[in-house]
């Protein structure tokens, strides 16, 4: 009676279930671990975008100065009153420029959405920072080619009862100034989780499927564990009574 020999189990050297060589780190998800050229280039099309936000700015600037209400303003010599009390001219300026910014804000996140499809941080932080330096240059472009802020100076100048226009001020100005940025970082997210594209599905090796996997390969270790193999490799035949 001889102990079985059982030949030990050896993995073939392209088993993806070895582990990672320690020279090598493997990124999150699988995915090749972002090369420096690769960063710089995200880092400069992200500038890229941010300026040409700003520079947009003055365009809504002047869209706002164009299409805002005016507040009318009247003098007596001796104070200015509002010429209609009840007006909403002052409400109609503030919602003029959000609903701008708010079309700005879609505009510039389908432009950058189709210039690069494919989502990151380096877009939306571009989208979120240029938005808020165009609305900032907006604003000052919109109050500073508009009627002039001293408004006793403005009244001298005109006379007593005649209608003249109000600065063109702000009140919500936190709300104003953070349509831009949240419209165009809401829609970039929606395009991106709707057409942006998808993380491929992982492949296996060829060879490695249901006959050599790891339930293969224990089962044919328990195929020949179950063997006899004798001491000097004879192959012993049948018992006879």
């Amino acid at each position: 009676m001889t102990a079985p020999l059982t030949p030990p189990h050896q993995p073939p050297s392209d088993d993806p279930w070895q582990a990672t060589p320690s020279g090598s780190h493997a990124a999150p998800g699988g995915q090749e671990p972002l090369a420096g050229t690769d960063l710089v280039a995200e880092v400069r099309r992200a500038a890229v975008v941010t300026g040409l936000l700003t520079v947009a700015g003055a365009a809504l600037g002047l869209l706002w100065l164009w299409l805002a209400p005016r507040v009318p303003l009247i003098s007596d010599e001796t104070a200015v009153f509002l010429k209609n009390s009840e007006g909403e001219e002052a409400i109609g300026a503030d919602g003029t420029f959000v609903l701008l910014a708010l079309a700005f804000g879609l505009v510039s996140a389908a432009a950058v959405f189709l210039f690069r499809r494919r989502g990151g941080i380096a877009p939306v932080v571009a989208l979120a920072l240029g938005g808020l330096l165009g609305s900032l240059l907006a604003w000052g472009i919109g109050t500073w080619f508009g009627p002039t802020s001293d408004v006793v100076a403005h009244a001298k100048e005109v006379g007593k009862g005649v209608t003249f226009d109000a600065p063109l001020e702000l009140h919500a100005v936190g709300a104003a100034m953070l349509a831009w940025p949240i419209a165009a970082m809401i829609v970039h997210l929606g395009l991106t989780a709707l057409f942006g594209p998808r993380d491929p599905e992982p492949e296996w090796e060829a060879g490695y499927g249901a006959d050599s996997g790891p339930a293969a390969g224990s089962a044919s270790g328990s195929a020949s564990a179950g063997r006899q193999w004798p001491e000097n490799g004879a192959v012993e035949g049948p018992e006879r009574s």
